[in-house]
């Protein structure tokens, strides 16, 4: 770090203004991919999926409480979890504050997993959670969608993010895995047989249609710490691995 170029202020302003050109031709490309991702061709959807929510068992119309968009953050916390994934966690802490201007703005937020909805509503307190979680347990939902898989499928290989995975081995659940199924309470076969993901719908004449799905990597921009730490001088920082807890285990041995 501390061989780090530094340079007069004339210096720094002169390479921030070439940076300032690429950061504009990046937002244009988000502009254009947004674009992109709204001219999706949309797929109805006829299966009735089934949630437990605070008001009970409902329907995937349900979920929309009135407004024609939904959007689903597909939360790792599996029927074998003992808490929600760290990295979930994470990225759910930031759903509180733009989830009531969402609603406010023609869209639900909605987190689902295959949690019981007991223990998703006892994690949620614990965390000081107010957004709308619902359980799929039971149900198709998390297959369908590609965020859940069956030992079977496995042991033979998934497909995720659009990408066929060879089969589990014992030796995927080394290092960083593990130590992510650690902390959810389960071992790294269960852990990984859940997957993080998002997924769009929209109402109209009382159709609900698939718009659009995301995981992995393109999950990146819902992660509201990761845009900070892109803007921080050291970046992500990430060499030595996993380094986020839940905001609550912080300070804690």
């Amino acid at each position: 770090m501390a061989n780090h170029l530094t340079a007069t202020r004339g210096e720094w302003l002169k390479a921030r203004l070439d940076l300032l050109k690429a950061e504009k031709e990046h937002t244009r490309q988000g502009d254009e991919l947004a674009r992109r991702r709204q001219e999706l061709p949309w797929v109805r959807i006829d299966k009735p999926y089934m949630f437990e929510t605070d008001k009970g068992v409902v329907a995937l119309q349900d979920l929309f409480q009135g407004r024609s968009q939904l959007l689903v953050y597909h939360f790792m916390f599996g029927p074998d979890y003992k808490a929600g994934c760290p990295s979930c966690s994470a990225i759910a802490d930031g759903f509180n504050g733009f989830a009531v201007h969402l609603a406010q703005h023609d869209v639900m937020l909605w987190a689902v997993s295959r949690a019981s909805f007991a223990r998703l509503k006892a994690y949620r307190q614990r965390l000081g959670w107010t957004f709308p979680w619902a359980s799929s347990l039971g149900g198709d939902f998390n297959f369908d969608f590609n965020v859940s898989f069956t030992e079977a499928q496995q042991r033979d290989g998934i497909e995720y993010n659009y990408v066929r995975e060879p089969g589990w081995k014992k030796t995927d659940g080394a290092g960083e895995v593990s130590r992510h199924a650690a902390m959810a309470g389960t071992d790294a076969a269960a852990f990984t047989r859940e997957r993080p993901g998002m997924s769009s719908f929209i109402r109209a004449d009382d159709v609900i249609y698939h718009t659009y799905s995301a995981f992995a990597r393109g999950l990146d921009g819902l992660w509201g710490m990761y845009q900070w730490l892109d803007r921080a001088p050291l970046g992500r920082n990430e060499e030595g691995g996993l380094w986020w807890r839940r905001h609550d285990e912080y300070g804690k041995a």
